[in-house]
């Protein structure tokens, strides 16, 4: 078996124990961070790796997208939104074109964001239920 660094290993235990709260906020996380590298990559004429970065930031809105319960009606407004940005991303890639990618990324702050939120008032309504018992 394959020794991880240090890194990875406390990169694999970090999603592991991770809520499903916490890993959708990973997710936003990566693909803000897949976003960055592709812009980056478009500005020093690395189309590969642009490529690459957009892919994978394609993968994760994917992902976003399976994980829904479209039994619940956020995740019904949800869908549409994520559908979108799937099809900005490709279309990014296509063209090369930072300014898209500008729209994707601040869809994705906003989710990340509000998601962030949710999860912390989760935590406060958890904590004072167990202060009550």
């Amino acid at each position: 078996m394959a020794m991880m660094n240090p890194l990875q290993n406390y990169q694999q235990n970090a999603v592991n124990t991770a809520s499903p709260g916490e890993l959708t906020l990973m997710l936003y996380n990566g693909c803000l961070k897949f976003i960055h590298l592709a812009k980056l990559a478009i500005k020093e004429s690395r189309l590969q790796d642009k490529n690459t970065n957009l892919v994978k930031a394609q993968k994760i809105i994917q992902e976003l997208m399976i994980t829904l319960n479209m039994e619940q009606e956020v995740s019904k407004q949800l869908m549409p939104l994520y559908d979108y940005l799937h099809r900005q991303l490709i279309q990014a890639n296509i063209k090369n074109d930072i300014n898209i990618l500008d729209e994707v990324e601040g869809f994705v702050v906003e989710f990340r964001d509000t998601w962030k939120e949710v999860i912390q008032l989760n935590r406060q309504k958890t904590y004072q239920q167990s202060d009550l018992i």
